[in-house]
């Protein structure tokens, strides 16, 4: 976890601060900074931090990172999206179960996964429940704390 944490800085460090063009080209980067990483991390990776290619204006495509305003207007859309299709949250263990309206548990499954909370180890939706499961040493008071800092309005 840790290590995901520092490499999510890094590559928000590398994009702010570097021209990069393609995915190759940022990995060289984090390998000289000491990561091991592969492609389909770095992928997860990038789509985590919602980073987006531009147009540089001449001959090619270059990596950006989300505003901060950008970012909290999708927030706010995920948090619409899951409060108004989950019916109620409970847990035992590592494991919450999240039901929803039928049919909306794909909605707020994706709308967690979309908010990124460290706590998730995965998510599972159906037709109207969600299995999630927490990572080790999580429990569900600490993901619930963690879900109310994201979406204030949802009562558990």
């Amino acid at each position: 976890m840790k290590e995901r944490l520092s490499r999510l800085k890094s590559i928000k460090k590398l994009i702010k601060n570097n021209r990069i063009e393609s995915q190759e080209e940022l990995l060289n980067h984090l390998q000289k900074e000491g990561f091991e990483v592969t492609q389909a991390t770095l992928s997860r990776d990038l789509k985590l931090l919602k980073v987006g290619k531009v147009s540089d204006g001449n001959s090619g495509y270059v990596y950006t990172l989300p505003s901060d305003e950008e970012r909290v207007e999708s927030e706010q859309i995920f948090a619409q999206d899951f409060l108004r299709g989950y019916v109620s949250i409970d847990w035992s263990g590592n494991i919450v179960v999240i039901k929803t309206f039928g049919g909306h548990a794909d909605s707020v499954s994706n709308a967690l996964d979309c908010l990124n909370l460290d706590e998730i180890l995965g998510t599972v939706a159906g037709e109207n429940c969600i299995f999630i499961c927490l990572r080790e040493g999580v429990t569900g008071e600490q993901f619930m704390a963690a879900l109310k800092k994201h979406i204030p309005d949802i009562e558990d």
